[in-house]
This record gives structure tokens, C-alpha cells and sequence, in this order.
């Protein structure tokens, strides 16, 4: 029996530590963090690969909000970067902005245009469609049949393994049609990235003499062996804390397939980090490629377009979703939300029965961005300390 903990925290990625951190620097708990992981930071988590590039191995994690007190609190373990988010999307041999914009169009349809042009042109194309059932349906209904099938039809089938139509209408929503051209990837007021990465970012959170880590450790093996005072976090799918007791979820996972080689001498455009180090080491013009027709895999990142890391080498990972492996996407299906709302249900219950907070992708079964799940965390432990009431101790 582990003696003299608060805070029992499952999960040492982005949620699981801000509850940490905030738990013993605000309200002087005696923290545990475990993690099954033999790292930190989750899914956000990165480190130098073997040809010495800082990469993201999990997939790419573009951190934007339009909340400024969130900047402010995450620069208490931070300094920043910009963020450089640029994605194309390969279509028939082109490679068109993404998500589209007034520059997609024109060059998808050999015309100029300007704003006004354009939004006769997808009236035009726009299947009427009031209240979209799907995620098929949505898209139909925001740029109609050749849009759909030359960028998301196929893109969504490889990702999910699903018909759009079998998908709630927020899988292709996600991501809007501008009549400008900003070819960004989002248009949120802060587009930065953690100047040494996530995974610094997070270990500084941690770094508390009350909060303690053990990596390479299963909640589930020593959840019985730990009694926390306070409270309990658990950021891990939501399905397995319950044994599974209504069914499994249904998760999508990743393949990673990174190749490392010499930097081209490739100047990719309106790059902040090429321009400050004069140094214009790439073998993509963009952080991100969509590939929604060719290959089994989605898309490809080149790390070093957002790290704003120097250095004569560089890493491209293609992805490739898989049905098995670690769980990175809740699948949006009626009967998938249908179950987690089951779960949800449970949660509810432990948390008034147990003192058991769910928090996070997989606790909560939701899609978020970096960003969300930071102030999901932060909401969580605003509602944790407000229930612990007269229980509270100060350091």
C-alpha cells in the first residue's frame, strides 16, 4: 500500500499533468502520477530521433488557441515559437491549399475568382441539404459532389475505414471552406509551438517536490494499492477503468513510417523559422500533405517546419490508420456515441460515489485538440476543488 498520496493521477500526458501541477502548486496536494508509458506527455509526446531531428512521435500536434490566459499559463513552463501550420492537399498530381480556400478553387476549377465569384460558384454546387444527418451529407451541403470526392471521400474512407455517411457530421466538419486566401491550416490568434517541445513543456510541470512520477506503471495494476485522500484522475479510455462493462469503444490508431535523410535545400514559403535562421532545410514545402486519393497512407509530416529546429537533417513520417494499436481517435458513429454516453453515465456516478475524475480524449471519449484538452484539465480541477471543499489542504 502506497502511503500519504492526495492525488492519485492516471495518465502523465497533457490532462493528467496539469491536474498534477495544479493539485500541489495550488492546493499543496501530495501527488502520483503514473503512466503505462515509459515517457511523459501522451500522445503529445517527442524526441530526437537517431538522426538528431526533434520529432513528434505520435503524430503532429499544432498547438493554436484564441485563449490568451492559456498562452499565459502554459508560459510558466514554456518559451515559444511560432507555429508555421501549412497543408496542402495532393489531388490528381496538384497539390491544392487546405483546407480550401479561394486559391483551391481557382485552381480546382481554371478560373479566377474573387470572394463574391466564389460563393455563387459553390451556391452552385451545394446539394440543399438543411440539416446534414452525416458527415457525407454536410460536405455535400457546404461544396457539393466534385469537392467531396476529389478531397474527402477517399481521405475520410482510409481514416476511419468508414463511409462518410456512416459518420456524425463533426468528422468532415472540423474543417471549414474560406473565400480568402489564408493558407493557414486554422485561422486561431495564437499559432505557437513549446520552444524545446511538448515533452519539456510537460516535465516542467511536473517538476513539483510534491508531486511524484512512475513511469512503466499500469493504473490498473495498482489502482487498488493506492487509497488517495483527495481525489483520483484518470485520463485513460474510459471503457477499460469500467472492465468493459457495456462493450468496447471503437478506436483509430496510426502507423508511422519516418524516414530520415540529408535537408534538401528546399525554402518552404512564409516559413518564420527558415527566415530567422537563414537556413532553408526541407523536403516538403509544407508541414503537412494530404494524400486523400494516392497511397495506403493519409498524409506526411516534415517535423522541422514547426519545431524551428536547424539541423542538416530531416524526418518525413507517413501515417498510415490502422483498426489496432495505441487508441489516438474516438470514432464518431451514432452507435459509438450512443455507448460512450453509457460510459459517461458510469463516470458520473464514480465521481460522486468515488471522488474519480475522468478527463481527457480517451476518459471522455471526445475529440480534442491540444489546446481543449488543457482547458479540459483546467475546468476538471476548478470542479475537483470546488468538491473537495472543507477536505482541501494547503501547502
Amino acid at each position: 500500500m502506497l502511503d500519504g498520496v492526495d492525488l492519485l493521477v492516471c495518465g502523465a500526458g497533457p490532462a493528467g499533468c496539469v491536474l498534477a501541477e495544479r493539485a500541489a502548486r495550488v492546493l499543496g496536494w501530495k501527488v502520483l502520477v503514473v503512466d503505462r508509458r515509459a515517457h511523459l506527455a501522451g500522445n503529445c509526446h517527442d524526441s530526437f530521433h537517431s538522426s538528431g531531428v526533434l520529432i513528434h512521435n505520435y503524430g503532429p500536434h499544432y498547438f493554436r488557441t484564441n485563449d490568451a490566459s492559456l498562452v499565459r499559463y502554459l508560459s510558466h513552463f514554456t518559451e515559444w515559437v511560432p507555429g508555421n501550420y501549412v497543408v496542402k492537399s495532393q489531388v490528381g498530381g496538384k497539390r491544392y491549399p487546405f483546407p480550401i480556400n479561394l486559391t483551391t478553387l481557382e485552381q480546382f476549377f481554371g478560373r479566377s475568382l474573387d470572394a463574391d465569384e466564389a460563393r455563387r460558384l459553390l451556391d452552385s454546387k451545394r446539394v440543399p441539404i438543411e440539416q446534414p444527418a452525416n458527415s457525407e451529407e454536410y460536405v455535400l451541403s457546404q461544396v457539393g459532389h466534385e469537392l467531396y470526392e476529389a478531397f474527402y471521400l477517399n481521405y475520410t474512407l482510409k481514416q476511419w475505414e468508414l463511409h462518410p455517411r456512416e459518420l456524425t457530421p463533426t468528422v468532415c466538419g472540423r474543417i471549414g471552406v474560406r473565400l480568402n486566401r489564408d493558407e493557414r491550416y486554422v485561422d486561431h490568434r495564437f499559432q505557437i509551438m513549446p520552444k524545446r517541445g511538448f515533452t519539456a513543456m510537460f516535465s516542467r510541470m511536473l517538476r513539483h517536490r510534491k508531486i511524484r512520477v512512475l513511469l512503466d506503471c499500469d493504473f490498473h495494476e495498482i489502482r487498488d494499492l493506492v487509497k488517495p485522500r483527495q481525489a483520483t484522475v484518470y485520463t485513460g479510455p474510459v471503457d477499460a477503468y469500467f472492465d468493459y462493462r457495456l462493450g468496447r469503444l471503437p478506436y483509430r490508431s496510426l502507423q508511422f513510417d519516418l524516414v530520415a535523410s540529408v535537408a534538401g535545400t528546399l525554402r518552404a514559403p512564409k516559413s518564420p523559422h527558415a527566415e530567422r535562421a537563414g537556413y532553408f532545410g526541407f523536403r516538403q514545402p509544407c508541414v503537412q500533405i494530404n494524400y486523400p486519393n494516392d497511397f495506403a497512407y493519409t498524409r506526411s509530416v516534415e517535423y522541422k517546419h514547426v519545431t524551428g529546429q536547424r539541423h542538416p537533417m530531416t524526418v518525413v513520417s507517413y501515417e498510415t490508420p490502422r483498426a489496432t494499436g495505441e487508441p489516438f481517435y474516438p470514432v464518431p458513429t451514432p452507435a459509438a456515441e450512443t455507448m460512450a454516453e453509457g460510459y459517461r453515465r458510469l463516470a458520473e456516478q464514480a465521481t460522486l460515489r468515488d471522488r474519480v475524475y475522468f478527463c481527457g480524449r480517451l476518459a471522455q471519449y471526445r475529440y480534442f485538440n491540444t489546446d481543449e484538452v488543457i482547458q479540459e484539465a483546467l475546468r476538471c480541477f476548478k470542479k475537483m476543488q470546488a468538491a473537495c471543499g472543507d477536505r482541501l489542504v494547503y501547502a
